[in-house]
């Protein structure tokens, strides 16, 4: 297979699973979708490439607001900036030894939690919210009231458990698949 089809292939592939796993596992709550999204993608840039992390990584979020999974149109460029540093840094910094993996997964996890922390919490909730408390692009509210008290409970310690569990699992399941597929 050409190298380009089967890089669209495969991207195609994980996307459709992941959003297949938010939609299955949304009445489960944040830990088990955000565990099984972290997952799909760290799995995505380990086995396919950087190139789908990243595509999988940008396009997800998209996919969870349109799902009703994301909890604010507001929250899917910062849902977007922090998949970018999980995968990107889980690849740059993974190897073949199980230390580095370790170490690339609780690296990409913490920077991935930072982020979200950071342009949520402190960004959205914070400084911001006056400004986009009751504004709206079109028919979408960007932020109501109720919101700057459910998303820093949302985006603090639950995205670092999340990420840490999506990759772990990601660790275990990735090289069952090379040796599936002769990688």
């Amino acid at each position: 297979m050409h190298k380009n089809m089967r890089w669209i292939t495969e991207t195609a592939v994980m996307l459709a699973l992941l959003v297949a796993l938010q939609a299955l596992t949304k009445p489960m709550g944040q830990l088990v979708t955000g565990s099984c999204v972290n997952a799909v993608l760290a799995i995505t840039v380990l086995l396919v490439g950087m190139r789908s992390g990243i595509t999988v990584a940008l396009i997800s979020p998209v996919c969870a607001f349109l799902l009703g999974i994301a909890p604010n149109f507001v929250t899917v460029l910062p849902i977007m900036m922090g998949n970018l540093c999980f995968v990107v840094l889980l690849r740059i910094i993974s190897g073949k030894p199980f230390w580095r993996q370790a170490v690339a997964l609780v690296t990409a996890a913490a920077v991935k939690f930072g982020v979200l922390y950071s342009l949520v919490v402190k960004v959205i909730c914070g400084f911001a919210a006056n400004a986009l408390v009751g504004q709206k692009i079109g028919s979408i509210v960007v932020l109501a009231p109720p919101m700057l008290k459910k998303l820093p409970a949302m985006f603090t310690w639950p995205q670092l458990f999340t990420a840490l569990i999506g990759g772990t699992v990601a660790l275990v399941i990735v090289p069952v698949l090379r040796k599936a597929l002769r990688r």
